[in-house]
């Protein structure tokens, strides 16, 4: 497969301050690849680099192998969404969608005919003679993304575009958004701090930290093998249990903790008597399984019920400093929930849990 944009030892100084940390980065073509990380990561500055709005201040930005330096942003393969969406609100729907081409010289005929090809992709046929404030918020998204596909893209880049959507649009548009990705073929580079929408709607995702490149993967992988820290605990809920590797063997480490010993699967250079943290999804913790590789003696504190699942709250109190847990409970268990205050069993395999040294050269 081709990449339709690779970063090759890039990186962005600001006088002292150094956004974004050398990386090297492929997104290939016709992938909806996010960029997931908080605010003030450097997601955003990546993302003006491969537009070309900022040159970096060192490294290269190809497309589909020829390299960019010194080609401005209205000479790149892109168009860009940003989170205000920008539309004009004087022009009607379909002279939005096709301003771009109006830019180039596209004769009017052309142009209406583009425009209602492209309302017909976004499931709004008839609404070109709208004017945007008569339209939703999530039709107004649908009319940034047509505007951006209009002048034909090899690669679309979205920063943040749904974070103005209340939760129920913005779950909404995340399925409209990566429906439109798949039927146009488009590469979809898509900026969020929101792992839901990252997890939700990528082939790829890329997560950073304070500058720097965390790990690159699927969905499924970035939650079930996190590879630093930072990833386990950002993306998605996790349990956290710290303490000091004291073996690694049979594919498996065992770290001694307060709160006792525990059985995981280890991290890339993990070593004995390292400093680490043993990481547990909720929905991996099975009530009373005391048959479990590990288990731990939790007493329940509060009882969150949100549907097809409950959030079992608790503490383990052994140890001098009481450990936050999380159980997910399935609603078929919800009859065997533990009341607030009482105590019980939570156990899990070690092949659901893993140990990373909590030493991360890249954060």
């Amino acid at each position: 497969m081709t990449n339709a944009v690779s970063l090759i030892d890039i990186e962005m100084r600001f006088a002292q301050t150094q956004a974004v940390k050398r990386m090297s980065l492929d997104v290939r073509a016709g992938e909806f690849f996010s960029i997931l990380g908080p605010s003030g990561c450097g997601k955003t500055t990546l993302l003006r680099m491969i537009s070309g709005f900022l040159a970096p201040t060192a490294g290269r930005v190809l497309f589909s192998g020829v390299d960019m330096t010194g080609v401005p942003a209205n000479r790149r393969p892109t168009a860009m969404i940003f989170q205000s969406l920008a539309l004009f609100p004087l022009m009607t729907v379909w002279e939005n969608i096709a301003f771009g081409l109006e830019a180039r010289g596209v004769p009017k005929a052309e142009r209406r005919k583009a425009a209602e090809r492209l309302l017909d992709l976004i499931a709004l046929p008839g609404y070109g003679d709208r004017l945007p404030h008569e339209l939703s918020g999530g039709q107004r998204q649908r009319v940034a993304v047509a505007r951006a596909l209009a002048i034909e893209p090899e690669v679309l880049l979205l920063d943040e575009p749904l974070s103005a959507l209340d939760l129920k649009l913005r779950q909404h548009m995340r399925a409209e958004l990566r429906d439109l990705q798949k039927r146009t073929g488009v590469t979809f580079i898509y900026i969020t701090h929101d792992q839901s929408e990252a997890l939700a709607m990528s082939d790829r995702v890329a997560v950073m930290s304070a500058g720097a490149l965390q790990q690159v993967g699927a969905p499924l992988d970035l939650y079930a093998n996190p590879q630093t820290p930072f990833v386990a605990e950002f993306v998605g809920e996790t349990n956290v249990l710290t303490g000091t590797v004291v073996e690694i063997a049979g594919g498996f480490a065992v770290l001694e903790s307060p709160h006792g010993r525990f059985v995981g699967r280890p991290g890339a250079g993990l070593r004995p008597q390292m400093q680490a943290r043993l990481y547990v999804r909720p929905e991996a913790l099975g009530l009373n399984r005391r048959d479990a590789d590990n288990t731990l003696n939790v007493v329940s504190d509060r009882f969150d019920f949100e549907g097809a699942f409950a959030t079992a709250h608790g503490r383990v109190a052994q140890g001098a400093n009481p450990l936050a847990v999380q159980v997910s409970i399935p609603h078929r268990q919800l009859g065997d929930a533990p009341g607030i205050g009482e105590a019980f069993i939570a156990g899990f395999s070690r092949q659901d849990a893993i140990v990373l040294g909590t030493l991360d050269a890249r954060a």
